[in-house]
C-alpha cells in the first residue's frame, strides 16, 4: 500500500475508533436480579455507568466494533514500513511456530538491542512496546490500542501509559533470582539473568493470556499458547538440576514465567497442565502441608485447589492442576491493590476490599474470612499478595470471583524445630497483619464454620504424615507437635466464634510492612 494512502487509512481508523465507546460490560447480581454496567478507564481512573433497559445491545455492538477497528489498525501498522532505526526482531520461537509464521529460527534477538513488538491479550493488540533484548526491560510504550486490556493496575500518567508500572508487571513474570537452583540453571543455560528467559517464550504463561508479538511476524495466540499447545520440558529439566542438552535447546515453556522461590516446574500429564513443586530443607514439609490444607478446606467447604504428593529421587513434591484455562486468568491481589492509591490512614485489608469491590469482584469479604481462618489454623507464614487473587474472563474482562485458595505449603512450622513451633512469637503472618491473632480480628463472621467437621483433624494430619519415606525428614515428635498445635488453634477459633462477643476490628495497627514471598535458605 502506498505510504500516503496507508497513513490516511490509519488516521481514518483512529478517528473512527475515537468516536466509539471504550471499555467493557460487566454484570452484577443483586437479590437475584442481574444489573449491567459499562466500565472503562479515563485518564488512568476507572469509570462505571449503570445501563438502563434498552441501552445494553447498542453499547455491546459499539464496543465490539471498536475492537474490530483496533485489530484492523494493528494489522495496518504491521504492514507498514518500520520507522527509521527500528529493526523488526524475531524472538526465538518453537519449531512449530517457525514453520507456521514463515520466520527463520536462526534469527536471534541479540542482533539488535531493541525489539519492536505488541503487547497482546489473547488476539487483542493492547500496546506497542520497545523491549531491550539485553536487559528484558520495556524501554518505551508506544500507542495504546486497547487501554481496558492493559494489565490490572497499570494506568496512565499525563495521558501516557505508565511505563514504570508496566515494567513492574512485566519483570514480575520472570523467575525470581532467589528461586532454589536458579543460579545453577542460569550457568547451565549461559544466561546472566532470568529476565532474559521472558522473551524466549513470548512472555507466555499458564496464569494469564498476555504475550508479546514481535514486529514482522504473524503468530496467533491459538498457535502458541501453553493451554492448548504442547511445550518443551527443557527449562523445567534444567531448573530441576539436569544438564543442558547437546541438541538445540527449546525455550518454549511456561517455566520461564513461573513465580515463587521453591523449586517448581510445569508438566503435561494426560493432556492436563500440572504444577510440581518441592519443599525446603531440612524437613521438606511444604508438599505434605499442601495436602493437609486441602483436607482441612474440604472439611470446611472452602473453595480450594486440591494437592497430592509424589516422590522423585527420594524427595517429595506437591502436585496440583492448573485452575486457569484458555478463557480465564488469575489476577493476584498485588495487582488489584495497584488500581488505587492507598491512603496512609487506611489499613491494607480495607484498601484491598475497596479496590476489589470497585472492580466489581464478587464475594471478596466472604473469601477473606475463609482464607484468614484457614491460615490461622495451619499457621500459614507466606500468604503474601501474590499468593491469592481473583479470576476474570480474559475476553470480556468480567470478574468471575476470587480464585480458589492455593499455595498453602509454608505453614505448620515448616522450617522450625518441634520446640520452636510452640512459641507463637516465632510464627510470622501475612498479608494484612504481622501476627495471626491480630489478623483473625479481621474476620467479619464465623457463622459459616461447622466445627464438628473439624473433629479428627489431628488424626488426619498424622495419617498424611505416616508415609515411611517421611521418616528421612521428620521424627514422630515433630509429627505429633504439628497435630497437637493444629488442634489447639482450632479450639481457639471455636472459642472465639462461640463467645458471641466477636466484632470485626479493622485498623492500621500491626500492619505487614513487606508483602514478599518467603526466601528459603539451604534449599
Amino acid at each position: 500500500m502506498d505510504e500516503r494512502l496507508l497513513m490516511s487509512k490509519i488516521a481514518e481508523l483512529k478517528a473512527a475508533i475515537d468516536k466509539l465507546p471504550k471499555g467493557y460490560i460487566s454484570k452484577k447480581t443483586v437479590g437475584g436480579k442481574i444489573y449491567f454496567y459499562h466500565q472503562w478507564s479515563e485518564s488512568g481512573k476507572k469509570k462505571s455507568k449503570y445501563l438502563k433497559d434498552g441501552e445494553l445491545a447498542a453499547l455491546v455492538e459499539k464496543i465490539e466494533r471498536r475492537k474490530q477497528l483496533q485489530a484492523e489498525l494493528a494489522e495496518l501498522k504491521k504492514a507498514g514500513t518500520p520507522a527509521a532505526g527500528k529493526t523488526a526482531q524475531v524472538i526465538q520461537p518453537t519449531a512449530k511456530a517457525v514453520s507456521e509464521a514463515g520466520t527463520d529460527p536462526k534469527v536471534s534477538m541479540r542482533s539488535s538491542a531493541l525489539t519492536i513488538c505488541a503487547l497482546m491479550h489473547r488476539n487483542i493488540p493492547v500496546a506497542e512496546l520497545e523491549l531491550n533484548s539485553e536487559t528484558g526491560f520495556i524501554q518505551k510504550v508506544g500507542e495504546v490500542f486497547a487501554p481496558e486490556h492493559l494489565p490490572v493496575g497499570v494506568g496512565f500518567k499525563k495521558g501516557v501509559a505508565d511505563r514504570t508500572a508496566l515494567n513492574a508487571w512485566w519483570m514480575a513474570r520472570s523467575i525470581p533470582a532467589s528461586r532454589s537452583g536458579v543460579r545453577e540453571a542460569l550457568e547451565t543455560l549461559g544466561l546472566p539473568d532470568t529476565k532474559m528467559l521472558l522473551t524466549r517464550c513470548y512472555g507466555l504463561s499458564l496464569s494469564d493470556q498476555y504475550w508479546i508479538l514481535p514486529e514482522g511476524t504473524d503468530l496467533r495466540w491459538e498457535r502458541i499458547n501453553f493451554f492448548q499447545n504442547p511445550f518443551s520440558e527443557d527449562i523445567g529439566d534444567v531448573l530441576f538440576g539436569a544438564d543442558k542438552k547437546s541438541n538445540p535447546f527449546n525455550f518454549s515453556s511456561p517455566d520461564n514465567t513461573s513465580d515463587g522461590n521453591l523449586k517448581k516446574r510445569w508438566k503435561i500429564i494426560d493432556g492436563k497442565r500440572y504444577l510440581i513443586k518441592g519443599g525446603s530443607n531440612p524437613y521438606r514439609q511444604q508438599p505434605f502441608n499442601e495436602v493437609i490444607a486441602t483436607k482441612i478446606m474440604e472439611m470446611l467447604n472452602i473453595p480450594h485447589i486440591p494437592y497430592s504428593v509424589i516422590w522423585e529421587k527420594g524427595a517429595p513434591y506437591s502436585v496440583c492442576e492448573d485452575f486457569v484455562n484458555e478463557n480465564t486468568e488469575l489476577v493476584p491481589a498485588w495487582r488489584i491493590i495497584q488500581t488505587q492509591k492507598q491512603p496512609n490512614d487506611k489499613s491494607l485489608y480495607r484498601h484491598f476490599v475497596d479496590c476489589a469491590e470497585s472492580l466489581w469482584i464478587p464475594g471478596v469479604v466472604d473469601f477473606l474470612d475463609r482464607m484468614i481462618v484457614l491460615d490461622f489454623i495451619i499457621a500459614n507464614e507466606d500468604r503474601h499478595l501474590n499468593n491469592f487473587g481473583a479470576l476474570r474472563d480474559a475476553e470480556t474482562l468480567e470478574w468471575l470471583g476470587m480464585a480458589p485458595i492455593y499455595d498453602s505449603g509454608s505453614s505448620l512450622g515448616y522450617d522450625k524445630s518441634a520446640v520452636m513451633m510452640w512459641d507463637e512469637s516465632e510464627i510470622t503472618c501475612k498479608p494484612f497483619k504481622k501476627h495471626h491473632a491480630e489478623q483473625l480480628k479481621l474476620v467479619s463472621s464465623f457463622d459459616w464454620i461447622d466445627f464438628s467437621a473439624l473433629k479428627g483433624a489431628g488424626e488426619m494430619i498424622k495419617d498424611v504424615l505416616s508415609d515411611e519415606k517421611i521418616k528421612a525428614y521428620m521424627e514422630e515428635s515433630r509429627i505429633q507437635a504439628i497435630a497437637d498445635l493444629t488442634e489447639r488453634r482450632i479450639k481457639t477459633v471455636e472459642s472465639l466464634a462461640s463467645s458471641h462477643a466477636h466484632k470485626q476490628i479493622v485498623n492500621i495497627e500491626d500492619e505487614v510492612c513487606e508483602n514478599l514471598a518467603a526466601s528459603y535458605e539451604n534449599l
